[in-house]
């Protein structure tokens, strides 16, 4: 496996260039290796830092730290998550379980912006949940009665109100949540990184081959260097398969976006000045739309099993062209070239949407598979699998193990024609949407 750093973000390319990149060059050891450096490593690490403060603790990534899912993703930092069909009493306890952990989530992420001061473009705008098709009224009624139950605060709205806020005609119905944020995932991450304590030690493009345990110790090999360690966190999210880690529990799924450079006054004004906002698809296969601080428009509208490492350039222009599409059914009046830049990023599922967060073995931990919700959940994981590690049972780790965990696949082939049939599917459901 090879992880490829690429320039083709509009999120990474916003931030400046770092100079103080660590790559592994000498066989080590420690009292404890961090695998990944995305939201859940940096968290698990900066926890362990401020933990035990004369203890060596090495981080180390594939790639660059916080340039892989952490970077790519549409920058929701989501306190819902839109499921139909919540009618019968334990569904909907079920569903309190999951939005119980965005909240902690949502608050842990909250915490470190407030002591570290970071500026990552954070509005507390909520969110929309949206459809051209009148028919999906009918979803989005059902989702609001959960939520009444629920105590969250929520609004639904037609097309009239739709258009005056978001600047376009396209949808007809829409469910506004009110505890939904939207930041910029790329200066969020970056923080993280610069907010390491001085015991965290940073290691970028280092990729781990593989690990095994050893007379109490686990030997960890990358390409030219060893590690040695007596306790390890997994945290690498969609590769935790890759690694041996819960092999048939997660599986990663590629999706692709494109982001437009900022409107003009002139663009800005046709589309009706709308304040920030962002839209995610009533049906799973639509498209993610975001409208940001500074006029530029994302939009994410594919998700496909493909190498999870790298989508080459002929790859993204295909998606590309898909993604313009898309803009231009909700903004006809903005020019054909507006698409400044088209990446592609990881997102890990499971089979019934449970997240990964438990002891492997002795002294190996993993967390890791948010199934689209890796900003908060992810930085609240990577905080709380630390406390698991240490034998510390916290109000946050009984939340998150009240949860079912996440459910055997069937092994290959069979999952990818499993994956590719349902995907397939909900595409064909969603078209309208694209």
């Amino acid at each position: 496996m090879e992880v490829v750093n690429d320039n083709s973000c509009s999120w990474i390319n916003d931030l400046s260039l770092r100079n103080n990149i660590k790559t592994l060059s000498s066989d080590l050891s420690c009292e404890w290796l961090i695998i990944g450096a995305g939201y859940t490593g940096l968290s698990a690490a900066r926890k362990l830092g401020q933990l035990y403060p004369n203890q060596k603790i090495l981080l180390v990534d594939a790639q660059l730290a916080g340039e892989g899912a952490s970077s790519r993703n549409s920058g929701y930092l989501v306190d819902t998550t839109l499921n139909d069909g919540f009618t019968s009493n334990k569904e909907l306890e079920n569903y309190k379980k999951k939005s119980d952990i965005y909240k902690l989530g949502i608050d842990v992420v909250k915490r470190f912006i407030k002591e570290h001061q970071v500026d990552c473009d954070w509005n507390e705008c909520g969110k929309y949940f949206a459809s051209s098709n009148t028919e999906d009224k009918n979803i989005l009624e059902n989702f609001s009665y959960t939520l009444s139950k629920l105590g969250f605060e929520h609004d639904l709205l037609f097309q009239k109100e739709l258009s005056k806020r978001l600047g376009t005609n396209f949808y007809n119905v829409a469910l506004h949540t009110k505890g939904g944020i939207l930041l910029h995932p790329g200066k969020l991450v970056r923080a993280m990184i610069d907010t390491l304590p001085e015991n965290v030690i940073l290691y970028e493009n280092s990729l781990l081959l593989k690990w095994k345990k050893n007379n109490g110790s686990i030997d960890c090999l990358f390409k030219n260097n060893s590690i040695k360690t007596k306790k390890i966190i997994f945290a690498t999210n969609g590769f935790l398969k890759s690694l041996g880690v819960k092999t048939n529990y997660n599986f990663p799924i590629t999706l692709t976006a494109s982001m437009t450079r900022p409107l003009t006054d002139k663009e800005f004004k046709s589309i009706g000045e709308p304040k920030e906002w962002g839209v995610l698809p009533v049906r799973p296969m639509g498209a993610t739309i975001r409208m940001t601080k500074d006029r530029r428009i994302l939009i994410r509208n594919t998700a496909e099993v493909h190498n999870p490492n790298k989508m080459d350039q002929s790859d993204l222009k295909k998606r590309s062209i898909k993604q313009k599409i898309g803009i231009k059914k909700r903004f006809p009046q903005l020019p054909d070239n507006i698409i400044q830049s088209t990446w592609s990023g990881i997102v890990s599922r499971t089979r019934n949407s449970s997240q990964i967060f438990e002891k492997i073995q002795e002294n190996i931990f993993a967390a890791g598979c948010y199934n689209g919700s890796g900003i908060g959940v992810g930085t609240l994981f990577g905080e709380q699998i630390v406390f698991k590690a240490i034998n510390e049972n916290t109000k946050e780790i009984e939340t998150i193990e009240a949860r079912s965990k996440p459910t055997w696949l069937p092994p290959q082939p069979f999952l990818d024609l499993g994956i590719k049939a349902r995907l397939m599917f909900e595409r064909l459901r969603a078209r309208s949407e694209i």
